[in-house]
């Protein structure tokens, strides 16, 4: 543990016209003892964009920062610079960008910390997607909320004493904890494809947990029954065919509802015959093609 925390730390954040939101940002982690050394800026061609760059960028010229270096990573699409989020492309060209600043720390040994609070939405949007698909335990997204101060109100780059601001910790549902995945995804030049991949993962793994409920919490009866009903046989079709009577087929029905309700950790709404075929109807369709 001591290890990972002397391990270099790096700001991540998205950029509009704001630049003071990326300072106080860095204000508040070095004061609260973040070891930053490095300060990656991601932002647009849009001329109130680059003057906010400019001014950010005088801040590293001087004292203010001694230890910490900046760095600008402006979104390149096929065509050159974007200037603003209208196309799918430029979209895709942000995603790329942010993927490729935060594998990069990665494979640096570094921790990151993601600002999210800077520039268009999109851009928050899509650095909590590849803050999905690459970090890692230690790895920080953070939105920055004020009070009594508006960003655009004045251009103070950091906050005077009666100012109130929060830096505000937003989870980040990690898709993996596989250090051998994320060094995979990481290996990736395209997080499109990194996408791609991990969707692939994740609906290989949850075909995995659907057959170990049907293969081995369930008796054969209740495996009949469960299938058929996946199939779209109400219980007096599923007793006809099975030679059952109505009551034995609901009450097959009703075990394996209890079942299905434990296997997804007791949920507040008990499991009845649409959340049954909701979780099971995809396994058996893919068992019935041969394929599961």
């Amino acid at each position: 543990m001591k290890r990972r925390k002397m391990q270099p730390q790096t700001l991540i954040a998205t950029l509009g016209s704001e630049p003071q939101v990326v300072t106080i940002v860095l204000d508040r982690l070095l004061a609260e003892g973040h070891r930053i050394d490095q300060a990656v800026v991601v932002y647009t061609a849009a001329d109130v964009v680059q003057a906010a760059m400019a001014r950010l960028a005088a801040e590293f010229d001087g004292a203010v920062y001694p230890g910490v270096t900046l760095r600008t990573a402006p979104v390149m699409g096929a065509d050159g610079a974007v200037t603003d989020f209208r196309a799918e492309d430029d979209v895709a060209a942000l995603l790329k960008t942010l993927y490729h600043e935060v594998r990069d720390a990665k494979r640096q040994g570094r921790t990151v910390h993601l600002c999210v609070s800077g520039g268009r939405k999109v851009m928050g949007i899509a650095a909590m997607v590849v803050a999905q698909l690459l970090f890692e335990p230690d790895d920080r997204a953070w939105h920055l909320m004020s009070e009594s101060w508006l960003p655009g109100s004045e251009k103070r780059m950091h906050l005077r004493p009666e100012d109130q601001a929060w830096l505000v910790p937003v989870p980040v549902l990690r898709w993996t904890d596989s250090a051998a995945l994320l060094s995979a995804l990481g290996d990736l030049d395209d997080p499109a494809e990194a996408i791609r991949r991990q969707e692939t993962l994740a609906r290989s793994e949850a075909m995995r947990r659907r057959r170990e409920f049907v293969e081995h919490w369930l008796t054969k009866a209740e495996r009949q029954v469960v299938e058929m009903a996946c199939a779209g046989l109400d219980n007096a079709a599923i007793a006809r065919q099975l030679y059952k009577s109505e009551q034995t087929v609901a009450n097959q029905l009703t075990k394996a509802y209890g079942k299905l309700g434990e296997w997804l950790g007791f949920p507040e709404r008990p499991p009845d015959r649409s959340v049954l075929i909701a979780e099971l109807a995809p396994y058996f369709a893919l068992k019935g093609s041969g394929r599961g």
